[in-house]
C-alpha cells in the first residue's frame, strides 16, 4: 500500500508525484522521466554537463 508522503504526495497542480523511495521499492525504472528518478532517465545525472544537440 502506497504511504501518502513517503511513496507519493501531490503536487500544487494536484499530480501524484512519486518519490525517489517509492521508486527504488519498485525497483526498476519506467522510462517516463520521473521527476525523482533514482536512475536518472532522460535527466542528467548530477555534477554532469547537459549535452548540447
Amino acid at each position: 500500500m502506497l504511504q501518502e508522503n513517503i511513496d507519493y504526495y501531490i503536487n500544487p497542480d494536484g499530480n501524484f508525484v512519486f518519490t525517489k523511495e517509492y521508486h527504488l521499492k519498485r525497483g526498476y525504472c519506467c522510462k517516463n522521466k520521473c521527476l525523482h528518478c533514482p536512475w536518472h532517465y532522460g535527466r542528467p545525472r548530477p555534477g554532469e554537463q547537459p549535452k548540447n544537440k
